[in-house]
């Protein structure tokens, strides 16, 4: 995967591929569209900013 996948809110592993997959539901355009410019445009991507956000934005 390339780093933006690995820094995306949508990563998520999979135990029994033993593998990290993009959770987002897809149509056949738009994964081959993310797919030929190596990621780096991907309109979906949101920065995962850990399990601690939302405790941030309160303070």
């Amino acid at each position: 995967m390339e780093l933006i996948c690995e820094k995306c809110w949508y990563n998520s592993y999979d135990g029994e591929q033993d593998e990290y997959f993009c959770a987002l539901q897809l149509d056949e355009d738009e994964y081959e569209d993310i797919l030929r410019h190596n990621f780096a445009s991907c309109k979906y991507f949101r920065p995962d900013t850990g399990e601690y956000e939302i405790v941030r934005r309160q303070n």
